[in-house]
């Protein structure tokens, strides 16, 4: 079954999204938006300062509620006056190294926040839900072409087990509610997002462009380090094609999957901060200081996704890190982040619709 990201699948439909106020959740409500979607976002207040959704006034252009996924009650209550026909659930703890500094956290927001959006969207009626996890959810270490979904979970780390965990929680509960009324439900594992609008610490986009802008050097830790690198744009469109096929009854959808780079875009940190630093200036160095494990090596099979859903990655890396810091570079100019997000989307989307 064909799925376009269009108009004709979210137009007018009630799309709850959690984690909105995030760097992904404020691309992916902007974008159902364009989609014509009546949009509600849960989430607690953006975490980095500057942020992406208070940049781009994202506030007054869904139904926003503030709340904590961990807060059971508060997400049944923004459920039931919502009444979503689908969930796309971002919220999270989504860093690695502060997942060690808080891992109890990290699992109630990852693992029992799922149950949580899981179980409202179920009470409420929903049709369906996209619960997003990570690459990170997998047991060391990959395969040669990479993680595929039917490898083992697990993580060394509290985040990557938290989100192997969430992984469980969401297949559970298809494989236990699937008679009895519950949503459709798919998970997303995608690679190393980028994109304009991230001002997250910790993150390797962010802390280059700051450094750039500022004229200071960025201390790296792992610069050899192996990772799936993609523009957030790429991820997002398998979302959407998900939770569209979701609302259209198709349950083959109803599964893990990986949305990640071509092979060719698995590449070091290093050399995404060499190729960043040519576009934007500025330099970087090694930090030799201990830190935190983290996994040397993440690569992702996607070929399912390819072959099975139609999505495909349609930017190259170097395509991807020039839109990266042509938004930057202009939004640091003083151009509207809302305006340079919609010319992101609009040329995205451009790709996505079939050749004449």
């Amino acid at each position: 079954m064909e799925v376009l990201v269009s108009t004709s699948a979210y137009q007018g439909r009630r799309i709850m999204v959690t984690g909105h106020t995030g760097f992904k959740g404020s691309w992916l409500t902007r974008w159902l938006t364009h989609l014509g979607a009546r949009v509600s976002g849960l989430a607690l207040p953006p975490a980095s300062h500057p942020a992406l959704f208070i940049e781009a006034s994202l506030e007054h252009t869904l139904a926003h509620h503030i709340a904590d996924v961990r807060d059971a009650s508060a997400v049944q209550q923004i459920f039931a006056s919502s009444r979503p026909e689908l969930v796309f659930h971002l919220a999270a703890q989504s860093l690695v190294r502060a997942s060690y500094e808080d891992p109890i956290g990290t699992y109630a927001t990852n693992v029992m926040g799922t149950a949580h959006v899981l179980d409202a969207a179920q009470r409420c009626g929903a049709q369906g839900v996209v619960v997003v996890t990570s690459d990170k959810c997998y047991a060391p270490p990959p395969g040669a072409a990479g993680y595929r979904e039917g490898d083992a979970l697990g993580g060394d780390d509290p985040y990557s087990s938290s989100k192997a965990c969430a992984e469980l929680v969401t297949a559970s509960w298809r494989a236990s509610f699937r008679d009895t009324g519950a949503p459709r439900i798919a998970s997303a594992r995608a690679g190393n997002v980028v994109g304009g609008g991230d001002w997250a610490a910790d993150r390797l986009v962010p802390d280059l462009v700051r450094a750039a802008l500022s004229g200071a050097e960025t201390r790296i830790r792992q610069p050899h380090a192996i990772r799936p690198w993609q523009h957030v744009l790429e991820p997002l469109a398998g979302y959407l094609n998900l939770g569209a096929r979701l609302l259209a009854g198709d349950t083959t959808a109803e599964r893990a999957w990986n949305f990640g780079p071509a092979a060719a875009d698995m590449t070091s940190v290093a050399h995404v901060a060499d190729a960043l630093c040519e576009r934007l200036g500025g330099v970087w160095v090694s930090d030799t200081q201990p830190h935190p494990h983290e996994a040397g090596v993440l690569r992702l099979d996607s070929s399912d996704a390819r072959s099975l859903l139609g999505w495909q990655p349609r930017c190259s890396l170097p395509d991807t890190l020039d839109l990266v810091a042509d938004w930057y570079r202009r939004h640091h100019d003083g151009e509207s982040a809302q305006v340079l997000m919609d010319e992101n989307i609009a040329a995205y989307a451009a790709l996505l619709e079939p050749a004449e």
